[in-house]
């Protein structure tokens, strides 16, 4: 589902602010209430506890913001902005590779656990389900994947989130079900549930990667 793009103006302005990763981390961390939502929610699914001997794989990990939240032996961060990289290992644990989602730089099957926020609703239906396939191909069976992706405020709730969404530069921001119909024949679907961030609504996803 696509929605209308943002006004030239909010649009350069968000381009501005987008090219400096501090500024793009700091007006996310304002309107997400510093990711408590998110970092929970990677706690409870993925239980990336200290001594854990999976890898993990963070796919549109962007500026690395969530990268202290798993063992920096044990993570993989993954995005198309070489910028946000450079960013995020000067600053953060782990190790990063610039690749497209559609063709990971990554050998099969050698992540156990997956954390996908925030990119699929910037992919449309025929590359967004082309980015599900590769991160199965790089996943062993049994991984466990965190799906959590924008999805729109209940009618006449939430006026902040919708004017937010309507600014956002993804412009597949889909409803739970759509996001269900892009994930492929190499997931179950173990749970799904709203969650809110800040001002931001999400549709929660727990994936297992199928034999």
């Amino acid at each position: 589902m696509s929605l209308s793009a943002p006004p030239a103006l909010f649009q350069e302005a968000l381009d501005r602010l987008s090219a400096s990763p501090r500024l793009w981390d700091a007006l996310r961390w304002t309107v997400e209430a510093g990711f408590q939502g998110e970092r929970l929610a990677i706690a409870r699914e993925l239980r990336p506890w200290h001594g854990d001997q999976r890898r993990f794989l963070d796919l549109g990990c962007g500026t690395g913001v969530f990268a202290a939240e798993f063992p920096p032996g044990r993570y993989v961060g993954v995005d198309i902005a070489p910028g946000y990289l450079r960013f995020a290992a000067r600053r953060r644990p782990g190790a990063y590779v610039v690749s497209a989602g559609q063709a990971l730089a990554l050998a099969d099957a050698s992540f156990d656990a997956a954390l996908v926020l925030g990119v699929l609703h910037h992919l449309p239906d025929t590359t967004a389900r082309v980015a599900m396939d590769e991160l199965a191909r790089v996943l062993r069976p049994g991984a466990v994947v965190l799906v959590m992706e924008d999805t729109p405020p209940p009618a006449g709730q939430n006026l902040a989130g919708h004017l937010m969404h309507a600014l956002d530069r993804g412009e597949h921001i889909r409803s739970e079900a759509e996001y269900r119909a892009i994930f492929g024949p190499h997931f179950a679907i173990e749970r799904a549930y709203p969650m809110r961030s800040g001002i931001c609504d999400y549709a929660v996803f727990v994936l297992e990667r199928t034999p």
